[in-house]
């Protein structure tokens, strides 16, 4: 009897966490649910997958739009779009969040801890990366992008709820976990951060990154080709898909394109061209009075203009 009662007891503690603190769960579901969609659509958008996202926020806390900060060099990690990573992780948030709240009987029991752990430390992640990239934002590229600042919002907002979801037992083991993530997340951000930042020291203030590969004499043909015809290509300084795009054609090709820098703290700028022009993603083409936006293909390029002696030139291993 003793025992059927101190089991009966055991249970009841192990259950009431769960009722008490159900509604803090259902919270981060949906905060976890905004962030997944926010980032989930920076993603498809990059990919091409999804118009372009309305961010024209020049009054909201000083920002001039998302563009700058989206396709700076900090805005993609392993060849893929920074947001795919962090809509990667708001899916394990609300996947976490939601475990216990669909779960039943012993499965309920068996899930609770761990998704609580995992909840705290995810959220413990997310929220020390978060103030790296606003360090970045506001220090590196001296813009802001309130999609940005909004799946800001959101990590710390999940941190601070993943306190409440329920009754630490062992508090110490909260603060040594928790500190211990943020610094490893801290120490590999800021790394991550600065490493970004070196090919951006190699040119000067308001200058684009230097063009590094070599051209060969059809990618000087096809430059000289796109200029004769009119061609211009809409550019900001401190785009990585540009420099991307100049790569292809090489240091001699790109010095005979016509480039329009669109920054307007860039030098030489024209940004009330660009304005009037309307662009909104760099680089921009304008071939034959068409605009179209993304690095193309020398191919697509030579094929507009009616260049059919193209020869690529060998890329080197980077910048």
């Amino acid at each position: 009897m003793t025992a059927s009662r101190l089991s009966e007891r055991l249970s009841s503690q192990r259950r009431r966490p769960e009722g008490g603190h159900r509604w803090v769960r259902v919270v981060m579901a949906v905060l976890a649910t905004i962030g997944l969609i926010d980032t989930g659509s920076i993603t498809l958008n990059t990919w091409g997958l999804l118009g372009s996202l309305s961010c024209s926020s020049q009054g909201f806390l000083g920002c001039n739009g998302c563009d700058k900060v989206l396709s700076s060099a900090w805005g993609s990690l392993l060849g893929q779009p920074l947001s795919l990573f962090g809509a990667l992780a708001y899916g394990a948030m609300l996947l976490l969040a939601l475990a216990p709240l669909v779960s039943r009987g012993e499965l309920r029991l068996q899930v609770q801890a761990p998704c609580r752990w995992g909840v705290f430390l995810l959220s413990t992640a997310m929220a020390v990366f978060s103030l790296v990239l606003l360090g970045v934002m506001a220090f590196a590229i001296r813009d802001c992008c309130p999609f940005c600042i909004l799946s800001a919002a959101l990590s710390i907002s999940l941190f601070v709820l993943s306190l409440l979801q329920g009754d630490w037992a062992d508090r110490g083991q909260l603060v040594f976990r928790g500190v211990l993530v943020a610094l490893v997340v801290g120490l590999v951000g800021l790394g991550w951060a600065a490493a970004v930042n070196k090919p951006a020291a190699l040119s000067t203030k308001g200058a684009p990154i230097p063009v590094t590969s070599i051209s060969t004499p059809s990618t000087v043909a096809l430059a000289e080709k796109l200029t004769a015809s009119g061609a211009v290509m809409y550019s900001a300084y401190w785009c990585p898909h540009c420099h991307e795009q100049k790569q292809l054609f090489g240091k001699e090709a790109t010095a005979k394109l016509k480039v329009i820098e669109c920054a307007p703290d860039g030098q030489n700028s024209q940004a009330a061209l660009c304005q009037q022009k309307k662009i909104e993603g760099f680089p921009s083409w304008e071939i034959n009075g068409q605009l179209d936006s993304g690095v193309k293909p020398l191919q697509k390029l030579a094929n507009l203009v009616g260049y059919d002696s193209l020869v690529t030139p060998a890329m080197p291993a980077g910048p």
